[in-house]
């Protein structure tokens, strides 16, 4: 469970590892479903929302439809317009981002501080063109959230690669085994618009082996 109140995670977005692939994203989905249904049996009671409330979270996730309906005769091209970005576009803008800036196979999976820097820069840009979305289709609706959620995962992986110093990071080569060998964990505040960064210790199923000593080469 993630730090909402029965908001569950499981591949990515319970945290990103390059061990993971469709094996490892399969077994944190029945982790997380099974997890899901022991959290409704326990709390098996139906939210109370505002009536006011729960219309402004509908008018909030239906927006992209408003806003193609809105602008779309702005242009003769749908897919091009001065007052909204398709979420296909979006997409390829947040890829950019995180391939040129954040590691990505571009760079050679390697970045450092000025460029991660750099990336927060951008993201920031992107988050403001992000209220920005239109969606012509429950298709596109659909893609235009699902891009919401990836861009704010994005921020979080970038802000996470800055404080653990030795992911992906050119510019920090060498390996503090004792200091680092724990998890990196993030959160954001919305009541504040800030985010922590944390570490969080590794609970071994096995105990780690000791390391050989090394052996110096002539």
């Amino acid at each position: 469970m993630s730090t909402v109140p029965g908001l569950f995670c499981a591949g990515d977005a319970s945290g990103a590892s390059s061990h993971k692939f469709s094996s490892g994203s399969h077994a944190e989905g029945r982790i997380a479903a099974k997890a899901a249904i022991k959290f409704i049996v326990e709390n098996n009671q139906m939210p109370v929302l505002e009536p006011a409330a729960l219309e402004a979270l509908k008018a909030e996730i239906l927006k992209p439809l408003a806003t193609f309906e809105k602008f779309q005769a702005a242009t003769t091209d749908p897919e091009i317009n001065p007052n909204y970005i398709k979420p296909r576009m979006f997409m390829f803008r947040l890829q950019k981002i995180m391939d040129e800036y954040a590691g990505g196979i571009t760079a050679q999976f390697t970045t450092n501080e000025a460029l991660l820097k750099k990336a927060l820069e951008l993201l920031a840009y992107l988050k403001e063109d992000a209220a920005s979305l239109a969606a012509a289709n429950l298709h596109e609706l659909m893609r235009c959230w699902e891009n919401t959620h990836r861009m704010w995962q994005a921020e979080a992986h970038v802000r996470t690669v800055l404080f653990r110093e030795e992911d992906f990071r050119a510019d920090k080569p060498q390996i503090d085994e004792e200091k680092w060998h724990v998890f990196a964990n993030c959160r954001f505040d919305p009541k504040t618009n800030t985010w922590e960064t944390m570490a969080r210790p590794i609970l071994h199923v096995f105990s780690p082996q000791p390391k050989e000593p090394a052996i110096a080469r002539v």
